[in-house]
């Protein structure tokens, strides 16, 4: 049998330990800030019934879902007919599960089949791998992990204050200082199109101004055209578009720009309350930028918008989200209101890469390994091995007799710290020499003061 090169699918990756350490970092750093905001976790299987998961991206989203073989023989419902009626038919016969495209529907599911039990307003926070069936290429993988938050159950606006605080916090602690939390509203987006003269076609000019940092307003001038907005509304659209002072003056700005549109002024309200809220918790507006054509593309977000880029880096928005009326809607449990936002992990990570950002993961790395030279050397740094971890250090003793310079050697390569070295002299008089291996200092001590050093 010949021998088989292994491989991965396109679109996935491993993650080594250096890799791993570093993702941990970020991981643990959003844990933590979750945790002190009162979210739990949540986790939901990785593959849901294809009817959970249908319908529920629109179309394209349905050719991204991964389907999962029925176990066993898949073939025997499907008759010759529905070879002939072609993979529509075939599909429901073959295959009932799929992997989750995303946390969101999870999340609904598990909230609409849980509602008695939940405590609302339920906080959650989630962490997994998701899947989609898409052609890989640079920073799109087919396997990568969602960080989802979300609070249901609740219109309170200290939801919307207390994710710009959770995103503030988790940048501070990962060292990113030149990022800004754009946030804008839905209901400014619906005022604007009904102020221009284009009512109820919010959607499309969504679709089109979100394009602005990408192509420029003269292109999306002319995608605006192209659809049919009329000249004097692209015209009235205009001022908005170039508004660039500060958060206060946009907001007073607006206030009269959209004074005959109820919904638009009720969008300024509610983020004029955020921004108050903010300020009454005792934090300021640093990175937050109120940005008037900040649109996201998703369509059931219907309050406020939010979106985080880091500056002067190559890669896109490291963060976004937003409130929706209607999380649970799919599955018949109507007029649950939330809010949510998810951190891209990966991206985060490559940004962290470019900008130099992760600390030296020592800290993850064994802190000290034992040598020895013989058979009573092992058998003595046994007793001492068990003695480092009672005492919290992430210790090793090299598994087997070999010269001394090859266990070295693989301290060396592990980034291991400091070598304990049992000689005869260190065995009878019931001490160790701890040797540096920055430094290349070694001395002769207690165990007791060993652990002391090693702390």
């Amino acid at each position: 049998m010949p021998v088989q090169k292994p491989s991965l699918p396109k679109g996935t990756r491993d993650f080594g330990p250096l890799q791993m350490a570093k993702r941990n970092f970020i991981l643990d750093t959003i844990k933590d800030t979750f945790r002190l905001f009162g979210f739990q976790q949540l986790e939901t299987p990785t593959m849901e019934n294809l009817s959970t998961l249908t319908g529920k991206y629109g179309d394209e989203g349905d050719q991204l879902l991964f389907k999962i073989l029925n176990s066993g023989d898949f073939l025997k419902n499907v008759k010759e007919e529905d070879y002939r009626s072609g993979a529509s038919a075939v599909l429901p016969l073959v295959a009932g599960k799929g992997l989750r495209y995303d946390l969101t529907v999870p999340f609904a599911r598990y909230v609409v089949m849980n509602r008695n039990e939940i405590t609302f307003p339920f906080k959650r926070f989630q962490i997994q791998p998701v899947w989609r069936a898409d052609r890989p290429q640079r920073g799109r993988y087919r396997e990568f992990y969602q960080c989802d938050a979300d609070v249901v159950g609740t219109d309170s606006l200290t939801c919307e204050l207390e994710i710009l605080l959770m995103i503030k916090r988790v940048f501070a602690k990962l060292g990113l200082k030149d990022y800004d939390i754009k946030i804008n509203n839905r209901k400014i987006l619906t005022g604007i199109s009904e102020v221009i003269g284009e009512s109820g076609r919010e959607g499309e000019l969504c679709v089109a101004i979100d394009k602005l940092d990408k192509i420029g307003w003269e292109k999306v001038q002319e995608e605006l055209s192209q659809r049919n907005f009329s000249a004097s509304s692209i015209s009235k659209l205009s001022p908005v578009i170039n508004l660039s002072q500060g958060n206060k003056s946009k907001l007073e700005f607006l206030k009269s720009f959209l004074k005959d549109s109820e919904i638009g002024l009720k969008g300024i309200a509610e983020l004029e309350e955020v921004f108050s809220l903010l300020s009454r918790y005792g934090e300021n507006e640093s990175n937050i930028d109120f940005d008037v054509v900040l649109a996201r593309g998703l369509s059931y977000y219907t309050g406020a918008i939010f979106e985080v880029k880091v500056n002067n880096v190559s890669i896109g928005s490291v963060s976004g989200g937003g409130r929706y009326d209607n999380l649970t809607g799919m599955f018949g449990l109507e007029g649950v209101s939330g809010v949510g936002f998810s951190f891209g992990v990966d991206r985060i990570y490559d940004v962290m890469e470019e900008l130099e950002l992760f600390p030296d993961h020592q800290a993850e790395n064994t802190k000290v390994l034992i040598t020895y030279f013989d058979q009573e050397g092992f058998e003595y740094g046994l007793g001492i091995l068990g003695k480092l971890r009672q005492a919290g250090i992430s210790s090793e003793l090299y598994p087997e007799q070999a010269k001394i310079k090859k266990q070295f050697t693989y301290a060396d390569k592990k980034q291991i710290p400091f070598v304990m070295v049992l000689g005869d002299n260190e065995i009878k008089e019931g001490k160790v020499g701890l040797k540096n291996l920055q430094t290349g200092n070694q001395e002769m001590m207690d165990v007791a003061e060993s652990i002391e050093v090693l702390r």
